[in-house]
């Protein structure tokens, strides 16, 4: 059997796929239009592998997306591509639209029209799995309980707003269709290959360069950090246990203010990477003008992946960070690569 997977030149999506090679027989379709975040070199190590290949396009062209579903007859559809920078879709919203609404429903009819024709046990056995955030369900006091699969949704950003739709048409065509649907909805992710305008490559990137360290308004905004393999387990087990039609959120049980983690990302780096006069780099870190309608908190409550399919996260957030820095600082020809022109007039966009 093979399994297709939108967007996997991207963060989650190459993680994800590494971690599948390595853990399964079954080959990967990876489809990717290589928008910024797209980078071929995340898989490079798996890209003469007989399990895997690679078909460059867009989620919203149906006739490429049928072609491939037609000639290669995937078991299950795992929808990773997403336009998925808060900051972004604040400066320039349409793009959020048309990836993550339209070519979601592009490729909800086009899976449609493919699961349709299947033989009655293809039918039972496919699976499309849609991966989205926890940012659907908006923002928290710091007493507001965790949310919970049956939290209301509240998007507050062009971004937000755009994943929560394409949650609801993923819904929609379950109840409407019987399409066999599974949703993810996970808190912020960390780890190798993410590319540098999240926090934390940032931070690592902006250090080692001897640059100031931006972090919004007072750094007393609250996410839930996981680290991006534990993801990519999770989405795994949903695969291939989970109850269609349910969503499940992931999360890493870990609550940290910004600012807490720019200053552990300082320690690490003052303990791997110390400067030569000594001086802590928690000197860069400079407050910026904070970011337009900015959610406080994101907590998330996993408990029931965890009761019903059995995954737990296994890296603590210290141990994910160690691990991340150490990718950061063993990998900075890919971060070299990443950090092109048009990155950095992004970054000064958004953090001059």
């Amino acid at each position: 059997m093979t399994i297709l997977v939108t967007g996997g030149s991207g963060f989650i999506g190459s993680n994800f796929i590494l971690n599948w090679l390595e853990t399964s027989s079954e080959p990967v379709i990876n489809l990717d239009a290589l928008t910024y975040a797209g980078n071929p070199s995340n898989l490079q190590s798996v890209q003469n592998s007989d399990q895997y290949s690679f078909v460059r396009g867009c989620i919203g062209d149906t006739e490429l997306v049928s072609s491939i579903l037609r000639d290669e007859q995937p078991s299950s559809i795992l929808n990773f591509a997403a336009e998925s920078h808060v900051d972004r879709s604040i400066h320039g919203p349409s793009d959020f639209i048309e990836t993550n609404i339209v070519g979601t429903f592009n490729l909800l009819e086009s899976t449609r029209a493919y699961w349709s024709q299947l033989s009655e046990t293809d039918k039972q056995a496919f699976r499309f799995l849609h991966v989205s955030t926890d940012e659907v369900y908006g923002s928290l006091s710091d007493t507001d309980p965790a949310f919970s699969e049956t939290t209301r949704y509240q998007p507050n950003s062009p971004y937000s707003a755009s994943k929560a739709s394409s949650d609801h048409l993923v819904r929609a065509y379950h109840h409407t269709y019987g399409l066999p649907v599974l949703t993810t909805n996970c808190s912020n992710n960390y780890g190798p290959y993410q590319f540098p305008e999240k926090l934390i490559p940032l931070i690592i990137h902006n250090a080692l360069a001897g640059k100031p360290l931006p972090v919004y308004g007072t750094g007393e905004n609250v996410r839930d950090w996981l680290y991006v393999s534990d993801h990519c387990k999770a989405i795994q087990k949903v695969l291939e246990v989970g109850m269609i039609g349910e969503v499940y959120n992931i999360g890493g049980n870990t609550e940290k203010k910004n600012i807490e983690v720019v200053h552990t990302l300082c320690s690490i780096l003052d303990e791997l990477r110390p400067k030569t006069n000594g001086n802590s780099y928690a000197e860069q870190i400079t407050f910026v003008e904070d970011r337009a309608g900015h959610d406080h908190r994101y907590a998330i409550d996993s408990s029931k992946i965890q009761t019903e399919l059995g995954w737990v996260p296994e890296e603590t957030f210290e141990t994910g960070l160690q691990k991340t820095v150490s990718w950061y600082l063993d990998n900075e020809s890919w971060v070299s690569d990443v950090t092109s022109g048009a990155y950095q007039e992004w970054v000064n966009l958004n953090y001059a």
